[in-house]
C-alpha cells in the first residue's frame, strides 16, 4: 500500500509540473524527471523502461518522419501557396476567406497532423490577414481550433491516434466507421459557431490586388514537394487499410522529401534539424515510462474498473464517460499523458466488456477534440500560443475557454452517440 501511494505521488507530481511548468521547467524536463524517479524508486526496472520505449518504435518513428515532412514542405513554400490560393478563391470576402482557412487547416491536419497546422499555418495566415488589414484574432483562433477539431479525420491526423491504434490495433476501416461522422460533424459545427461568434469581425472586404505574392524560391522544388505529399497521402491510406505501420510511410516520405530538397539545392541540414522538436521525444518517452510504472502498481487498472462501475455495464454510458473523462483530463494534464492513462486503463478492463472496441475510439475522440477547451490541452495549442506571443498577441485561458465551451461539450455528446451507434 505504501509503495502504491509513493508511486501515485510521483505520478501526480509529474502531471502537476507538466501542467503548471514552475520555474520554467518544460514538459520534457518534467516527464524525464518523473521517469527517473520511477526508476530510482524501483517502481519500474531499467530493462522494462528500455523495453517500453522499444515497443513504441512505431509512434516515435512516425513523429520523426512527420516533423521532417512538415519542415521540408514549409521550406518549399507549400503552406504559403495554399493560403494565397484560399485568399484568391475568397474574392475579397472575409467570410469566404474564413471558411477557406478552415478547409486548408482541416486538409493539413488530415495528412500532416494537428501540430503541423498550428505550427506552420498560423504564421502564414497571420502574415496574410495583417497584409489585408483584417481582424487578426478570429483567423488565429480558426488555425488552432481546426487543428484539434480536424485531428481525427484520419489515423495520421494526430499522433494520439497512432498511440492508441498501435496499442489496440484496428485499421482504416474501423477508424472511419467510428470517427468519420464525428469528424465531419465537429468541423462543420466548429466553423458555423465561429462564423456566428465572429460575424461582426468578418464583415470587411479586402482587395485581391493587395494580396502578397507567395514567396516561392524554387517552383520546381514546390511542385516536386506537392506531388511527393500526394504520394505520401495515398500511401498513408493504403498502409492504414492493410495494417502496415505508419512510421514506415512517414519515414519513407521523409527520405523522399530530403531527396527532393537535396536535388533542388534547398537542403539545409542545420535548419532542418532545428525545426524538429527533439524535446517532444523526451516528453513522450518520459511519460511512457511514468505510465508503465503506475500501470505496474495497478493504479490505471483500478481507474478502468471505476469507469466501468460508473457506466453500470451500459455501452452508451461507458462511451460517454470515456470520451468526456478523457476530454476533461486532457485539459488538465495535456492530451498525451491522458491518452496514455486511458490506454493503460482500458487494457485493464475484462475482455468481455460491452462495447470494448468502441471505448478505444471514444478515448481517441476525447483526447483529440477535448483540448479545445484550454490552452494547455494539446501540444498544438501550446505551439500556437508561442507563435502569437512572438508577434505581440496574448490570449488568456479564459478567452480560449469561452470559445471552446460553445461547442466542445455538445460535440462530445454528439460524437459519443455516433460512436455508440456504430457498435
Amino acid at each position: 500500500m505504501v509503495r502504491m501511494i509513493l508511486g501515485g505521488v510521483v505520478f501526480a507530481a509529474t502531471l502537476i509540473v507538466v501542467m503548471v511548468r514552475p520555474y520554467r521547467v518544460t514538459e520534457a524536463m518534467a516527464a524525464a524527471g518523473g521517469a527517473v524517479l520511477m526508476i530510482l524508486g524501483g517502481f519500474v526496472g531499467v530493462r522494462e523502461a528500455v523495453s517500453v520505449l522499444a515497443e513504441q518504435w512505431n509512434t516515435l518513428g512516425f513523429f520523426l518522419g512527420l516533423m521532417i515532412i512538415s519542415a521540408v514542405s514549409e521550406d518549399a513554400g507549400l503552406f504559403e501557396a495554399l493560403a494565397h490560393r484560399a485568399a484568391q478563391w475568397s474574392r475579397g470576402s472575409s467570410i469566404r476567406l474564413y471558411v477557406a482557412i478552415f478547409f486548408v487547416g482541416a486538409l493539413i491536419s488530415a495528412f500532416l497532423s494537428n501540430d503541423a497546422t498550428a505550427l506552420i499555418l498560423t504564421p502564414v495566415v497571420y502574415a496574410l490577414v495583417t497584409r489585408l488589414r483584417l481582424p487578426v484574432l478570429p483567423f488565429m483562433f480558426a488555425c488552432t481550433f481546426v487543428a484539434d477539431t480536424a485531428s481525427f479525420i484520419l489515423p495520421v491526423s494526430n499522433p494520439i491516434n497512432i498511440l492508441i491504434l498501435h496499442s489496440f490495433g484496428g485499421g482504416l476501416g474501423a477508424f472511419l466507421r467510428f470517427l468519420a461522422l464525428p469528424s465531419i460533424a465537429a468541423i462543420i459545427l466548429n466553423c458555423l459557431v465561429f462564423l456566428w461568434l465572429f460575424r461582426r469581425d468578418l464583415t470587411q472586404r479586402y482587395s485581391t490586388s493587395a494580396l502578397p505574392a507567395p514567396h516561392v524560391v524554387n517552383s520546381h522544388f514546390l511542385a516536386v514537394t506537392t506531388w511527393t505529399l500526394v504520394l505520401i497521402a495515398i500511401s498513408y491510406l493504403a498502409a492504414s487499410s492493410i495494417g502496415v505501420p505508419l512510421s514506415f510511410v512517414a519515414l519513407g516520405g521523409a527520405i523522399l522529401m530530403i531527396a527532393a530538397a537535396l536535388a533542388s539545392g534547398r537542403l539545409r541540414p542545420r535548419s532542418l534539424a532545428g525545426k524538429i522538436s527533439w524535446s517532444l521525444f523526451v516528453f513522450i518517452a518520459g511519460m511512457f515510462i511514468v505510465i508503465r510504472a503506475v500501470e505496474d502498481l495497478g493504479l490505471t487498472a483500478a481507474f478502468g474498473r471505476v469507469l466501468l462501475g460508473l457506466a453500470g455495464g451500459r455501452p452508451l454510458s461507458a462511451v460517454l464517460l470515456v470520451a468526456g473523462g478523457t476530454a476533461l483530463g486532457a485539459n488538465l494534464i495535456n492530451n498525451v499523458p491522458m491518452a496514455l492513462v486511458m490506454i493503460s486503463a482500458l487494457h485493464g478492463l475484462p475482455p468481455g466488456t460491452p462495447g470494448h472496441e468502441s471505448l478505444a475510439y471514444a478515448a481517441m475522440f476525447g483526447a483529440d477534440l477535448g483540448p479545445n477547451l484550454t490552452t494547455v490541452g494539446s501540444l498544438a495549442t501550446m505551439l500556437w500560443l508561442v507563435i502569437l506571443r512572438r508577434r505581440g498577441l496574448e490570449v488568456s485561458t479564459r478567452q480560449y475557454f469561452k470559445l471552446g465551451i460553445t461547442f466542445v461539450p455538445v460535440l462530445i455528446i454528439i460524437g459519443s452517440l455516433l460512436i455508440w451507434a456504430r457498435l
